[in-house]
This record gives structure tokens, sequence and C-alpha cells, in this order.
């Protein structure tokens, strides 16, 4: 029961549900504000309609999310079409589902105000910078994505109050402190046992086997006793780190010159902006501006951007890929200076040019040992290149043997042992080696030796060249080599029948007060220990299912150990027992949060049962 309500803790959905993050939903989903309509839609929600473009962003975003998770899976999935056409139609599912709370939010009258939505901006751990907000890389975050700070504000607006509907679910339910305090009772409950135990293994001993019966169950069971595929490889192993060479002074510097980039901090400059509605307003703020009045008073009381406005419309130090355009057109050079009138995507600007850092070149003596380790790793990496080009076109001429690429890289050929799927050497243990040779391309007819492999590069500093020595396929073992394993499981299967059968004679027997009959069967029951439902054996376990003692009288059963040993189990007392205050708190939790999901759930089936759906042509797979 305890691992249930864990389960209901840590429910996947349930935590999606409540533990949205705002960037995350930038990132995947806010695109779908910029897609505009199209005739041929996937879908359409009491009128709303879910365009084309939307569901391919949705599904998109899962197709990646999917690949990234799932790795070298993901490709085998994706050339399923029925598992490709599911993710469509999930992906649509979540755009309805997000459409119908997007309109229920509307009927409920749910707002967020613009101070809410500031908050959230200043809040967000992406957009800081030593745990303070930062505007320069708000500004070069929401560039970078395509939106405008209006576009991304309305967004945010939207995502809080999915996540108010959200969070007023959930905290509806609730436990009473009598729930509270049987469900303590019940999970923390403690029960004391004794075990008498039946040897298998000791009955087994005594067991008896004829030929006619491993004769049988080999027949019947021959998927059991399959030989693996197997094979023995020859390969050479190239390592780019095997062909490092010392790094000349010259070689140093004449890399150095060319990477001065890699080394230096590019030209920054520091704005403040101060941003209007119209461009009357800009006209009014820069003649102030011109008469003499302060920019930070000016930008705090009347520009309308809420974030640089705070700041007195400092926007912080801007590289060149975090300016913004109308910034970098200003054309401002000198600091201090004052542009004009600005018009950008989000009204109108004034900017000033508040201070200027110029590029910053480290010199060669304080980076010369890093310099030196980049030149000895490029002409490792072009030295393997080129071992590369001759071993493969020495294996390509002499396609019977390695012979001839060995000699090519002054390399020796490695010889294997025999070894299958699931005991592949350690230097060939590489899923690009490992699909070149289980995939039967290099396994000539019959088993017999076939081509050489092309080049197969891993991790991007090794290479292999390989050939199938001798391969031996998939085959049932002969009777000989498993006749002794078969034995051995013939006569364990008898002896935990028979333990079966005397430990239910015996319990019958116990059960009807005949106290001596343990004895009697050279049983002798162990000392008496207190179990709880927490424990993993499964003797213990079994005591959960037992009824009550009666009459100071154990209550008997039988189980199985971990060793498929056969036990007769005594129940002689159950307690209650106590839970630490913080534990009760996770699992009152855990029930909660499984019932708001239901909730939320309930809620959503509502919604789509009392919905006009009306599904487009965009909706199937393209």
């Amino acid at each position: 029961m305890m691992d249930n309500l864990r389960a209901a803790g840590n429910h996947v959905v349930l935590k999606i549900i409540l533990g949205l993050i705002i960037l995350s939903f930038v990132l995947t989903g806010v695109g779908n504000y910029l897609i505009g309509g199209n005739s041929d839609y996937a879908a359409k929600v009491n009128g709303h309609e879910i365009s084309r473009g939307e569901l391919e962003q949705a599904f998109n975003t899962e197709r990646n999310r999917q690949q990234q998770m799932l790795g070298d899976q993901f490709s085998q999935l994706a050339s399923n079409e029925g598992y490709m056409q599911q993710m469509r139609q999930q992906a649509l599912s979540q755009l309805i589902d997000q459409a119908l709370l997007d309109q229920y939010i509307k009927d409920l009258h749910m707002g967020i105000s613009d101070d809410q939505v500031r908050d959230a901006i200043f809040n967000q751990q992406a957009f800081q910078t030593n745990g303070k907000f930062d505007n320069a890389k708000y500004n070069g975050l929401i560039t970078s994505m395509g939106f405008t700070a209006d576009q991304y504000a309305e967004a945010l607006r939207k995502q809080l109050a999915n996540q108010q509907l959200i969070n007023a679910v959930a905290n509806t339910d609730f436990m009473l402190k009598g729930e509270t305090s049987k469900l303590v009772d019940l999970v923390a409950q403690q029960r004391e046992i004794r075990q008498a135990i039946i040897d298998v293994n000791a009955l087994a001993a005594k067991q008896t086997t004829t030929d006619d019966e491993i004769s049988q169950y080999y027949q019947q069971h021959q998927s059991s006793f399959m030989a693996p595929e197997q094979f023995r490889v020859s390969y050479i192993k190239m390592d780019a780190a095997s062909l490092q060479e010392s790094a000349s002074e010259a070689d140093i510097q004449s890399w150095f010159d060319q990477h001065k980039a890699d080394y230096s901090q590019p030209q920054r400059n520091r704005y403040s902006v101060i941003q209007t509605k119209t461009e009357a307003d800009a006209n009014a703020v820069l003649d102030a501006l011109k008469k003499g009045e302060d920019f930070a008073t000016l930008a705090k009381s009347k520009s309308i951007d809420p974030i640089s406005a705070r700041k007195g419309g400092d926007m912080g130090w801007l590289e060149p890929n975090t300016t913004p355009d109308e910034l970098k057109n200003a054309n401002l050079t000198e600091k201090g200076q004052l542009s004009g009138v600005i018009k950008s995507s989000v009204g109108f600007l004034i900017a000033r040019l508040d201070d200027i850092q110029p590029e910053q070149v480290k010199p060669l003596s304080e980076v010369h040992d890093a310099v030196a380790e980049k030149v000895k790793q490029e002409k490792a990496v072009d030295a393997f290149y080129k071992m590369q080009q001759k071993v493969s076109e020495a294996a390509s001429n002499d396609n019977e043997s390695l012979a001839g690429a060995a000699e090519a890289s002054g390399l020796k050929v490695v010889e294997t042992d025999w070894f299958s799927q699931d005991s592949v050497p350690q230097d060939l243990d590489f899923d690009a080696v490992k699909q070149a040779i289980f995939n039967g391309g290099l396994v000539g007819q019959n088993g017999a030796p076939g081509n050489n492999s092309d080049i197969i590069s891993v991790d991007g500093d090794r290479a292999f060249v390989l050939r199938i020595s001798e391969h031996k396929p998939e085959a049932v073992k002969p009777l000989d080599q498993v006749k002794a394993q078969i034995a051995d499981t013939l006569k364990h299967d008898k002896a935990t029948q028979q333990a079966k059968e005397q430990a239910n004679k015996l319990l019958a027997d116990l059960n009807a007060g005949k106290q001596d009959v343990l004895q009697a069967a050279g049983l002798t029951l162990s000392a008496s220990k207190t179990v709880d439902r927490n424990a993993q054996d499964p003797v213990a376990q079994s005591a959960f299912n037992l009824p009550q003692p009666v009459d100071n009288k154990p209550s008997w059963g039988v189980s199985e150990d971990m060793q498929g040993n056969v036990v007769l189990v005594a129940l002689d007392k159950v307690s209650t027992g106590s839970m630490p205050q913080p534990q009760i708190d996770q699992m009152v939790k855990g029930v909660t949060q499984n019932n708001a999901q239901i909730a939320f759930e309930a809620l959503l089936e509502n919604l789509r049962k009392e919905a006009k759906i009306k599904y487009g042509a965009a909706a199937q797979m393209q």
C-alpha cells in the first residue's frame, strides 16, 4: 500500500499539471501565438480554430522531446507510421485541451494583472544573473525566440491564467483528521510472526529423475536452451589520442593569430532607452532631454516598458549579438550620445549610449599552454583522418583479410574469442560497432567470413575497421549439454510440489488445533519478529493477508521465502505503529494530489463532452 501511495505522490501526469514552468512553456508552446490561421485547419473547438501551423509546431515539439529522451531508440519508433500518427493525435489532443481550458478560464472571468505578469518575469531564474533580474539577458532571450516584449507578456499572461485554474482545482481536495488517523493506523500497522521453513533444496537432493522425464522436458522447453548467435572478430582500432605530436612555437603563434576571436571579448555597449506609444510622445521626451531634464527620471515617469523604466531606462551591457537592430541602426558611437526618435515594433524609442567597453584580447603568453594543446589536438585529428583514408582504401582493395589495412596503418590486427550480443568485448562495446557486427552484412554464406567493414567512427576520435572471422548461428543446445541442468530443475520442481503438499496438510492440522504436528514433522518455529508493510520479504508481506489472531491463538498461513523454500507462518499479534509527522504530511499530500489529478481529468472530460469539436484535414498524418 505504501508503494501505491508513493506512486500517487509521484504521478507523472500530475507533476506535469502542477509543475508547469514558465520558460519551458515559452520555448515549446508560445510560438503558437505567432502562427496565423489556415483554411486547412486541424480542429475547431467551439468555433475556435486550431491551425495546421499550430499542430505542426506542437507535433514537432513532442517529436524533439521524445528524440532527446529516447536517443537511438527513437529512430526505430519514428519508422513506425502508426506510432507517429499516435504522437500526432496526442499533440492535437493537447491543443484541444488547451483551447477548452482557455475558454473555461474566460467564462470564469479569471484574470491576470499587469503586476502579476511583471513579477513573474522578474522572478524567472532564466532572466536573472547572480539572483537578480538582468534586463539584457531578458531582452536577448525573448528576441532570440522571435518575440517582442508585448508578445511575450501576453503569452505569459495566458500561461499564468492556466496555472491559476490548475491550482484552484488542485487545492480543493483535503483529508479529514479522522481519515488521516485511520490511514496512518493502517499503513503503519505492525505484525508479530514466527515461521517454520521446509527446506526445498534438502528435499530436492532426495528426488530422482528418469531419462524419459528429462527428454520430455527438453522437447517441451527447447526455447529455454538456445545457444545465442556467436562471433569471432578481427579488427584494427585507430585512436586520435595516440597520434599526438609536439607543437612548435611557430605553429602555436599561427594558430593563435587565426583564432584570436576565441580569446577575446567583443566590444560591449551600455544603453538606456525610453519607450513611448506614439511618435508625438517620443518627440516630447526628446525635447525635454535636449532641455537638460534627467534621462533616468524621464524614463521612470514616461517609459511604457515597465522593466527598463524601473531601472531608469538602463538596458545593461549588450554585446553585438544581443543588441536589438533598432539600437544598432541608431549609430550611436560616443558616450552620452542621444538618438533621435526611433520607430520600432514596440512603439517609439529614445536611446542613449551610456558607456563603451572596447574589445579585449588576451595575450598569447596568457593562453600559450591551452593553444599548444589545441595545436597538438588538431595535428592528431588531421593525422587520424589521413590514416582512416589509407586504411579504408587498403581494406577495400584487399577484402579477404585485414593484412593490407594493418600495413597501411602500422597497427596490429586484434583477434577476439567467441562472443555473443550479451558478451561483447569491452574494446568493441560501441553502438556503431555492434550494429556492424550483428546486422548480418559482414557474414558470408553458410557462416563463412564476409567482407571487411567500412571505417566505423566512434566518439569522433576513434575508428575501427573489422571483419567477421567466424560465425555460429543461434541453435538449440544438444541434450547432452543441458541434461544435468534439466535434471536439477525437475528435482527442484518435484521438491517444491512435495513441500507445498506437506505445508498444506500441516496447515489443516494446525487450524484444527493440532499443535504437535510441526514437531512430528521435524520442523521448528523461529523466534518471534515484528514486521511492517515496508518489508520486502515475501513471508512478511504474506502476514498482512492473514486474519487477525483470536483468543491468543496464532493465525496460520503458507508462503515462500526469497530462497524458494516453503514457509509456514504463524501470526501472533497485530499492533498499531507510529509514523513521523513529515512522513504523514507526505502521505496526505500524495493522496490529495492524486485526488486532485482525478478531479482535473474529470473537468477536462466534461469540457470535451459539452464542446463542439470538428476535425479538419490537417489532423491527419502528412
